[in-house]
């Protein structure tokens, strides 16, 4: 087993047990959630809610509504995440989690992670979900450093560097998040829009949301990268 696989890959990658650095595997495999299970309170109590990510057309599409997260099975650090998404309709609010770990830390429904934005306009901004990370213009990027906090009304938004990187709607756009020890990077669309040191965690699952736009991913694709003992 590699060092790149926090844990034993359980159910997402049965045949891969012997992924090595740089080798890339889909996460997504086009025609299953298998990897994956969904954490959607509004079913907790009604069996009629309707699932809230399903494959369409070869492609995973979170459908906005009931809203909730789509996480994986197996936990990971030291990798690349490439993921390619667009917005079929009205553009709005998705992400992509990062360090996942306790469900429904924050307000009953989100993750503790590290949330990459994918957000119309606002795609690779972080934002805090109990786990917490730095960047450069800390003050400037999230305000004043007496309303920085990981839980509730604190000041969890890490602005991204650039907010012309993303596509027009409709077209396909392309995030890649790197996560490496303590640190994360982010692109979109070739352009490096977020990097972050000193995280708060550096393994967990991987999750992707619906929350208020349906957004479509043709594309989930991990590799693990090489890291000195």
């Amino acid at each position: 087993m590699t060092r790149a696989l926090l844990l034993p890959l359980l159910t997402l990658l049965p045949a891969c047990a012997s992924l090595a650095p740089n080798d890339t595997v889909a996460l997504f495999d086009g025609a299953s959630l298998d990897g994956w299970h969904a954490d959607v309170p509004a079913a907790d109590d009604d069996a009629e809610v309707g699932p809230a990510f399903v494959v369409r057309d070869g492609m995973l599409v979170s459908l906005a509504s009931p809203q909730g997260h789509l996480i994986t099975n197996a936990s990971f650090h030291d990798y690349r995440l490439v993921v390619e998404y667009r917005w079929p309709g009205e553009p709005g609010n998705c992400g992509v989690l990062v360090h996942a770990s306790t469900p429904r830390r924050l307000y009953g429904m989100f993750p503790q992670s590290i949330e990459c934005q994918l957000h119309v306009g606002n795609a690779g901004d972080f934002w805090s979900i109990g786990e917490d990370i730095r960047v450069v213009d800390m003050e400037a990027r999230r305000g004043p450093p007496e309303r920085w906090g990981v839980d509730g009304d604190r000041a969890r938004r890490i602005l991204n560097l650039t907010d012309d990187s993303e596509h027009a709607a409709g077209e396909w756009n392309e995030m890649v998040v790197e996560c490496r020890g303590d640190e994360v990077r982010v692109w979109v669309n070739g352009e490096l829009v977020n990097h972050g040191t000193g995280c708060t965690a550096s393994a967990g699952q991987i999750a992707l949301q619906a929350e208020g736009a349906e957004c479509e991913f043709r594309r989930v694709e991990l590799t693990p990268l090489d890291v000195e003992p």
